[in-house]
């Protein structure tokens, strides 16, 4: 080979200019694109949104402006007019001790049941993964039958397990050693009556996390764990520094949901209890019932079920900065 070949074949080649018309892409072909695809979820989203809107808009307009009236049942039949008292239905109720008592106990009720939910899920969840195919087949029958029963009838049903005459809980209870539950009303003190009722409402919420966590623990690569063993890891090592870091989106979730649902427990309460609730038993929902519809102060009630809902959206803005920090580790 000759030196003119050898230096012709180390010559990079030349560097071609696009064509002035086209070719070369524009820089407002991406931006387009951009704004169109930014377009595209509000879109898809708007149906949704307007159902929303039509639903629960004018409910909570008029929720936020009974809550700023005196509105009784004078008022409710029109022998007179609702007038505005500003502040004074949230300065009288944030200034009634029973008021916080409610609160205490509507946090202590909905942060245990959140708890039992959870611990009892990520249980059976992880239960799941280690039994047989029709053990794991009866689980979800039993799990999806619970999910699916109404909430009347499920606490139709502990009401009969709880009865002090009849119960079946008190009778097995009884067949302890040294233990005599006949005859034992679990709803003659607001703690244990709230403990059955938690155990109803643990009871209806379990299925449904442990179908999402199950559904989040196929997602768990085998191959990390299996080097977290050789690394010599015992099972509660594995779970703790893989399996949980991968499900903590999905936990975040659960949880946060499991808060609202349970803040939000009406039924359960209002039915054990025959349709009145004692003073040991109020939680904000009932106690927000109780004082329109019972004491006919509709204004009062609505300004309880508003500062309900703000405490609901402070538990949706923890979550939503929990999901922005899991966003940005990611």
């Amino acid at each position: 080979m000759s030196a003119a070949d050898t230096t012709t074949a180390k010559m990079p080649p030349p560097r071609q200019s696009p064509p002035p018309g086209g070719g070369g892409a524009s820089p407002q072909g991406p931006r387009r694109k951009r704004s169109g695809g930014a377009a595209t979820p509000w879109a898809l989203l708007a149906p949704c949104l307007l159902i929303l809107v039509l639903v629960l808009g004018y409910p909570l307009v008029r929720l936020v402006t009974l809550s700023f009236q005196k509105f009784g049942q004078a008022q409710l039949w029109g022998f007179q007019d609702a007038e505005s008292v500003g502040f004074d239905n949230f300065t009288a109720i944030l200034g009634d001790s029973q008021f916080w008592q409610v609160v205490v106990r509507t946090i202590v009720f909905a942060g245990g049941s959140v708890i039992f939910t959870m611990v009892i899920g990520m249980l059976i969840a992880l239960l799941q993964q280690r039994v047989s195919g029709w053990v794991k087949t009866l689980i979800n029958i039993a799990l999806v039958a619970s999910w699916g029963m109404p909430i009347i009838v499920a606490t139709t049903v502990f009401k009969w397990l709880f009865d002090s005459d009849y119960g079946i809980f008190n009778a097995l209870l009884s067949k302890l050693p040294g233990v005599d539950m006949v005859g034992h009303n679990w709803f003659a003190s607001g703690p244990q009556g709230l403990a059955v009722i938690m155990l109803l409402v643990v009871w209806g919420a379990v299925p449904f996390v442990v179908i999402t966590l199950s559904a989040g623990l196929t997602q768990v690569p085998k191959e990390m764990e299996e080097a977290a063993r050789l690394d010599g890891a015992g099972a509660w090592g594995v779970f703790r520094f893989v399996t949980l870091p991968i499900l903590k989106p999905i936990i975040v979730m659960l949880t946060t949901l499991s808060v609202i649902w349970d803040m939000g427990v009406f039924p359960q309460v209002f039915v054990m209890r025959n349709g009145h609730p004692e003073d040991e038993f109020q939680l904000l929902t009932t106690y927000s019932y109780d004082r329109a519809f019972q004491v006919n102060d509709y204004a009062q009630g609505s300004a309880i079920a508003l500062i309900t809902v703000i405490l609901l959206l402070g538990v949706v803005a923890v979550y939503m900065r929990q999901m922005l920090k899991i966003g940005e580790v990611e």
